[in-house]
């Protein structure tokens, strides 16, 4: 079996691999504050929850945006599985041309998630993850990334109008029944809901007019399927395109190493 691990800025997604198959995946809170052990007890309890023995996971493949937890994962991988990791970045096989000015620039997770897409969706392709920050990435039909744009995701926008503007609340972010809201906190689900919609359909416009032709539209990430509702250009939604991404990987340099 392979443990794939995704740790972005908010949650880590796990996912086990058995084949080609997805046995089970889990979410958590990322806490650059913990420590191997820690990292330890939590896979270990995950893994027993599902009945699964340790000592079937013979290989790990790590994305990750947040490096002091590098060291940690690594750590965790050689002690409990006795493998080292195949960590996502500088100098292994991924098949994707990086066509930016600094491919080092370009994080762990972006490139699981165009390795994932292009192995399943037709090219072109434009690639809208939504996490802390939301990525739009554009991928050629030959699998040359070709860059993308950055904005604040959609909880960070929530947290900061909740911390900047002292009379509005925190609120949970959900489509409410219309765009014009009757009380404050509809007016804010709007605005994050609605609002974010129409820059993702219009980033991605603008995206189209530059790459040409008609790109195919993944999104991926946890409100994914909130903003997906709303927006008119996203074609397909996919939770686990990281993941799979990450397998994809795995596999390409094991290969190598083989």
């Amino acid at each position: 079996m392979l443990l794939v691990v995704d740790v972005g800025n908010s949650h880590t997604v796990l996912g086990l691999f058995e084949g080609e198959e997805l046995r089970a995946h889990w979410r958590l809170v990322t806490s650059v504050h913990r420590t191997a052990d820690e990292i330890r007890v939590f896979i270990g309890a995950l893994l027993q929850q599902s009945g699964i023995d340790p000592r079937a996971v013979r290989g790990c493949c790590i994305s990750s945006v947040v490096p002091p937890l590098n060291r940690c994962l690594d750590e965790v991988c050689r002690g409990m599985f006795g493998a080292a990791p195949v960590m996502v970045g500088p100098g292994i096989r991924t098949g994707i041309v990086l066509q930016v000015e600094n491919p080092k620039e370009v994080g762990a997770d972006r490139i699981a998630n165009a390795v994932g897409a292009v192995a399943t969706y037709p090219g072109p392709l434009i690639l809208v993850d939504f996490g802390t920050a939301t990525t739009f990435d554009a991928v050629s039909d030959r699998g040359e990334y070709r860059g993308g744009v950055i904005v604040p995701g959609i909880e960070a926008s929530a947290d900061a109008l909740f911390e900047r503007c002292a009379k509005l609340p925190r609120v949970e972010i959900s489509r409410p029944p219309s765009v014009i809201g009757r009380d404050t906190v509809s007016n804010i689900r709007s605005g994050l809901t609605y609002g974010y919609a129409d820059l993702v359909d219009g980033l991605i416009a603008r995206m189209i007019q530059e790459m040409g032709g008609r790109p195919t539209v993944v999104a991926t990430g946890g409100l994914a399927a909130i903003i997906a509702e709303i927006a008119q250009r996203i074609d397909h939604v996919d939770p686990l395109l990281t993941l799979r991404g990450l397998r994809l990987l795995f596999e390409k340099n094991q290969r190598v190493e083989e």
